[in-house]
């Protein structure tokens, strides 16, 4: 486990590291390039580089963290990548059910497996897991509608890259929506009104609203206010509390 610098969460928790590319969103994936620096650096864990890894050893870490925590799962992989074994899902989530003192924020682009895997029934949902699925142009806004059928407690979108509009969001069952522009030396450009159109429709919907950042190559420059403010909404649920 890891502290984390992303602001919507506290601490990351990867029992897989390594994916591929499914759609525009990933171009310049920072997981990756992230990956083959700590590889570079002969860090074990990423022996393989970005190449998809299963790492059971961490399976164990949540039941050591005595404090309650709000934790990134897999911020260096996607838990339903073709290639992780349903299994071994499973254990992903019969440990976070064992731990609900904790807050486990699981986030997909694989919608369609998470639908699947929902429909076999092989998922065993706890009220502490928040499932969410990217959506970062009119393509991916499909993902919704598959994350809409999961029973998870509380359900979220990550539009992160953002790199279109998304007008006319069905945000029905959706808990929480995160916005923010994409990071790094080929950061593409996020226009504010895609932003405020999100944020409005939100506000329509009371759902909560949370701007990550402006992106760019300099995030800390560009930094996070829309509109004069900082927008840091997020979802509550009875005994625990993020934010």
């Amino acid at each position: 486990m890891a502290q984390s610098h992303i602001e919507w969460t506290e601490m990351t928790w990867n029992p897989v590291t390594g994916c591929d590319k499914v759609s525009d969103g990933c171009r310049f994936c920072y997981a990756e390039a992230f990956a083959k620096r700590l590889q570079g650096m002969g860090v074990e864990k990423y022996r393989n580089g970005f190449q998809l890894t299963l790492h059971p050893e961490t399976l164990r870490e949540p039941f050591r963290w005595k404090k309650p925590r709000v934790v990134f799962v897999n911020s260096m992989s996607d838990l339903f990548h073709k290639d992780v074994p349903v299994d071994y899902i499973r254990q992903v989530f019969s440990v976070m059910k064992q731990n609900p003192h904790h807050v486990f924020q699981v986030l997909t682009k694989r919608a369609d497996v998470l639908k699947y895997y929902e429909s076999e029934r092989w998922l065993d949902w706890s009220h502490n897991i928040w499932m969410g699925v990217s959506v970062e142009n009119r393509n991916t806004m499909h993902r919704i509608d598959r994350l809409r059928d999961t029973g998870a407690r509380v359900k979220f979108l990550s539009c992160e890259p953002l790199l279109g509009p998304l007008p006319e969001l069905n945000l029905q069952g959706i808990d929480w929506v995160i916005v923010g522009g994409e990071s790094g030396r080929n950061a593409r450009p996020m226009k504010p009104e895609w932003v405020q159109e999100i944020r409005e429709q939100c506000i329509a919907a009371d759902v909560p609203f949370f701007f990550k950042q402006w992106g760019g190559f300099n995030k800390k420059k560009a930094g996070r206010m829309l509109d004069g403010r900082v927008w840091d909404q997020t979802p509550e649920m009875p005994g625990l509390l993020v934010g």
